[in-house]
């Protein structure tokens, strides 16, 4: 088996900030690096942390379902690192994202950038992890001859990307298929329709008085009331129950209903 020397120096390489213990700082972090350090052998994780420490690894992006980078190593050129995790769905992801903003507390710290621990039972009950947690929960690749996983130089990025969630924990949401700004806006959208849903039918919609100065003074009751359609002549013969009286053997509706049907005709329609 060959023999390497040390790393080649980089420039504008990404340094860990930590240089000694451990590595991660938020729950969301360490339980990233717990997980890593549950499977993967101490020997390339160590030399992983003196890599990320001395700034070999260069260009780190996370992009949906895969973290690509570049560690240089001993040789000329850098090595290749990918790493790779399993798609959710789109229909699961709308699900989880049904799920977090029917909790208040949920969409409350996720809109103001904090990532709950809870989150990861809301992952669970879907029967994803939000975190890798075994070896064969992420796909490593790198271009070097080590068969390891990880290798030394995943390793480093590894550790890289715990401190990269340590400064936006939304980058391990991007890494499990939703950006930042998708997963807010999916949320503000499902709140807002929630909202909609629960409105009070009786709320009235307010207006400036600037808009109603012409019938500020006019009785709240009667404004842009319709006109009442005329009353029938003889309505309240056929409302009322007929008295017991008859005139000559007539009950007494039938002999006033004349008297009112000659009265509407005299004062017309109202």
């Amino acid at each position: 088996m060959p023999m390497y020397g040390p790393p080649r120096p980089v420039e504008g390489g990404i340094r860990a900030r930590t240089e000694r213990g451990t590595i991660g700082e938020e729950w969301w972090s360490r339980r990233f690096i717990d997980v890593l350090e549950s499977f993967a052998d101490s020997g390339r994780l160590g030399r992983g942390r003196s890599y990320a420490r001395k700034g070999q690894v260069v260009g780190l992006k996370v992009d949906a379902y895969e973290v690509t980078a570049q560690v240089q190593g001993s040789r000329e050129e850098p090595y290749d690192v990918a790493i790779g995790i399993d798609v959710i769905d789109e229909p699961t992801w709308e699900a989880i994202e049904e799920a977090l903003a029917s909790q208040a507390v949920f969409r409350a710290r996720l809109l103001a950038g904090e990532m709950p621990p809870e989150i990861e039972d809301v992952f669970a009950a879907f029967g994803i992890p939000l975190f890798p947690g075994a070896s064969g929960d992420m796909h490593i690749m790198c271009s070097c001859p080590d068969w390891g996983e990880p290798c030394k130089h995943a390793a480093a990025v590894l550790y890289l990307l715990a401190e990269a969630f340590d400064d936006d924990p939304f980058l391990i949401l991007t890494w499990n298929g939703r950006t930042r700004e998708r997963l807010l806006a999916g949320l503000r959208r499902l709140d807002s329709a929630e909202a909609a849903a629960t409105a009070d039918p009786l709320e009235i919609e307010e207006t400036p008085l600037t808009e109603r100065l012409d019938d500020f003074w006019t009785p709240a009751a009667i404004r842009d009331r319709p006109p009442a359609p005329p009353m029938p002549p003889g309505l309240l013969l056929k409302l009322l129950d007929p008295p017991k009286v008859k005139v000559r053997r007539r009950d007494l509706t039938d002999v006033l209903r004349p008297a009112y049907d000659a009265l509407g005709e005299t004062r017309g329609p109202a």
